[in-house]
């Protein structure tokens, strides 16, 4: 045990020495800056079966700064925005056990995959009931408005 615990001392001494920087040699800064920043949010839209061919269709949403071939791209990021920091994740599914009330939004649906806040994002969206369209609208203008 003895000659495990002098040998640990040693090769952390060594180790420690070797850090130490020549005569000369520039310090690292600190603190040390962060390797690689958060992803941005960047998400791609897929949207089919509204009834309308100009918002059925795949759309890539840039924020920070709002960009990308999504046709409200500012409003979208800046709801988003909004849902932030009402601390809402607005792509979790409606629970399982969730009451929801029997009415039909249409056959609309959506794909929402990529990266906001720096978690990924994989959800899909509908119109089957009460919930289902509820949540697309919290999601719009993100998603399109699909009433008429």
């Amino acid at each position: 045990m003895l000659r495990r615990l002098v040998l640990t001392a040693t090769v952390t001494a060594a180790a420690l020495a070797g850090a130490v920087p020549a005569a000369g040699a520039t310090p690292l800064p600190f603190p040390l800056p962060l390797l690689s920043a958060p992803d941005p949010d960047r998400l791609t839209v897929i949207v089919s079966d509204t009834g309308n061919t100009r918002t059925d269709g795949t759309y890539e949403l840039m924020c920070d700064p709002a960009g990308g071939t999504h046709p409200a791209a500012a409003k979208a990021c800046a709801r988003l925005d909004e849902l932030a920091k009402e601390r809402r994740n607005p792509f979790a599914p409606v629970p399982e056990d969730q009451m929801c009330t029997m009415q039909s939004g249409g056959p609309a649906t959506a794909r929402v995959t990529g990266t906001w806040q720096g978690q990924r994002v994989d959800a899909t969206f509908n119109r089957a009931n009460g919930c289902e369209i509820s949540r697309w609208r919290t999601m719009e203008p993100v998603l399109p408005n699909t009433r008429s």
